[in-house]
């Protein structure tokens, strides 16, 4: 047993310190980031904001309406090939810089990829994402380094993970980018269940030092329930933020509107997300996420005005005209929660 003493952090834990600026007007900043990925050698240039692929949130409509703001959707895993297929060629083709297909590693998942892949070509599918719950395991490093060789050009997001060491290795073996975050999200138990985790603030530091020192690109997943706290992940060095519940309950995302209140949301590993996917709960396993029901959001582009305006808004706080220069512009107050005040580091 070994107690690490080191102070970590979640989103909670700070707040930006103001600093002087020439910038005049929100207007000014520019949201836009370009990167070209370490192995793929592929290119990207957008709002690095992303929909996560979860029920509610990484749908077909949901990408469609995002990617007019430049928002990038990881569509929900279980769509089936045909249903990819036929977004594709009907609307997906002019999209293919805003959306990637989510694969889990069991052998059903990598055939459903070679399906779509072969129809469509990488012309019109450049990035997969490969989503496991616990990406430490010698067969998820396995999968992706595999993915890698057979798949040379494709753009792979790879995760979830949370310190340096499993970044470095993610990347090492064929991943462009790494999503980060264990147990930060709102409808996650992972860190109740089984007391697994690290507070997301450090994670993204630390894990994005780890990438950034190989040319790889890391993705804040999780955590974040405000428009500050997506500026925070940004400010901390994430290329990408992943949001879940901050886009749920919108009409793009499906589900049942109750009472023209709530809309249902879970997380991809609840009893509800077993049910509905996989036929039940395995009797060896416990739900690591919640069901909750989410305010009835209307349409999602209201939302993403409020977002994007936060973020542009952090910006001309801390005197950064562009997203890209957030994180060199930024220093961190820790907050004392205890006694309600602050102080610096």
């Amino acid at each position: 047993m070994r107690i690490e003493n080191d102070i970590k952090l979640d989103f909670k834990d700070v707040l930006f310190r103001p600093k002087r600026s020439t910038l005049v007007s929100r207007k000014q900043i520019d949201l836009t980031r370009e990167f070209t990925f370490r192995n793929s050698k592929q290119t990207y240039s957008n709002v690095p904001v992303m929909a996560a692929n979860m029920d509610g949130v990484g749908t077909f409509a949901m990408a469609e309406e995002l990617a007019k703001s430049g928002i990038f959707t990881c569509l929900v895993k279980n769509y089936s090939a045909n249903e990819v297929i036929d977004w594709i060629e009907s609307t997906g083709k002019d999209l293919k810089d805003s959306w990637a297909f989510s694969i889990g590693t069991a052998p059903d998942d990598l055939i459903k990829f070679k399906s779509i892949y072969n129809e469509v070509g990488q012309e019109h599918m450049k990035f997969v994402c490969i989503d496991v719950a616990n990406g430490y395991t010698e067969t998820f490093v396995e999968f992706v380094r595999d993915f890698r060789s057979n798949y040379p050009d494709i753009v792979i997001i790879a995760g979830n993970v949370a310190t340096r060491e499993m970044t470095e290795e993610l990347i090492i073996n064929g991943a462009d980018i790494v999503k980060v975050g264990i147990g930060p999200g709102s409808v996650c138990t992972t860190r109740v269940k089984t007391g697994v985790g690290y507070p997301q603030l450090s994670a993204i530091i630390e894990c994005g030092e780890a990438a950034h020192e190989l040319g790889g690109h890391i993705i804040a997943d999780g955590g974040c329930t405000s428009p500050g706290d997506v500026a925070k992940a940004f400010g901390a060095n994430a290329d990408f933020v992943m949001l879940g519940g901050m886009l749920a309950g919108h009409d793009e995302g499906g589900g049942e509107v109750v009472d023209n209140k709530y809309v249902q949301f879970y997380g991809m590993s609840s009893r509800a997300a077993n049910e509905k996917h996989f036929g039940g709960l395995r009797e060896y396993r416990a739900a690591e996420g919640r069901e909750v029901l989410v305010p009835y959001r209307g349409v999602v582009s209201l939302t993403v005005q409020d977002i994007l305006g936060g973020i542009r808004s952090t910006c001309t706080y801390v005197g950064a005209a562009r997203l890209k220069d957030l994180s060199k512009c930024t220093t961190f107050i820790r907050v004392t929660q205890q006694f309600n005040s602050v102080f610096v580091e």
